[in-house]
């Protein structure tokens, strides 16, 4: 579970790291369109990118990201089980059971928190993830469209 979730944080940050610099188009009006036509073309393009992508910009700005739980999803009761199973073992051996189960607990607990705040931050970045891609994904739409409109995108 480790593996997995520091797999898809890197994932989710190098997904970000290359798709950083494709976030702002730049549009040259090569067959002489004057600023007018440009900014036309421009809102005709967005508006089709919008209707065949599927993706509308505003409706991404303006979704909030997931909710996170303080409390996390399980995490820490799972971590203060398994503590306290282990602290019992230990503690069986030591001559103090309780002890040992209610030290193991602790532990536990703060085990599973520091794993439901690691969860958290993973879902966040991919969520982040998730929204730059589809921007990109909407922006090489226009792209492509401006480009078919006689105008050079870099």
């Amino acid at each position: 579970m480790i593996n997995l979730t520091r797999l898809s944080i890197g994932a989710a940050v190098l997904l970000s790291a290359l798709t950083a610099n494709a976030q702002q188009q730049i549009i040259y009006p090569a067959e002489g369109q004057s600023p007018q036509q440009q900014q036309q073309d421009q809102g005709e393009c967005q508006v089709w990118a919008t209707q065949n992508t599927g993706i509308d910009p505003a409706v991404i700005a303006q979704t909030p990201p997931p909710q996170t739980s303080s409390v996390g999803g399980g995490e820490r009761v799972q971590g203060a089980a398994r503590g306290a199973l282990g602290g019992l073992a230990i503690g069986a051996i030591a001559g103090d059971a309780g002890k040992g189960a209610a030290i193991g607990a602790v532990a536990g607990t703060m085990a599973g928190g520091r794993r439901a705040r690691q969860n958290e931050a993973a879902e966040q970045q991919w969520d982040q993830a998730q929204r730059q891609e589809m921007m990109n994904t909407w922006q090489r739409a226009v792209g492509t469209c401006m480009q078919a409109r006689g105008y050079t995108v870099g």
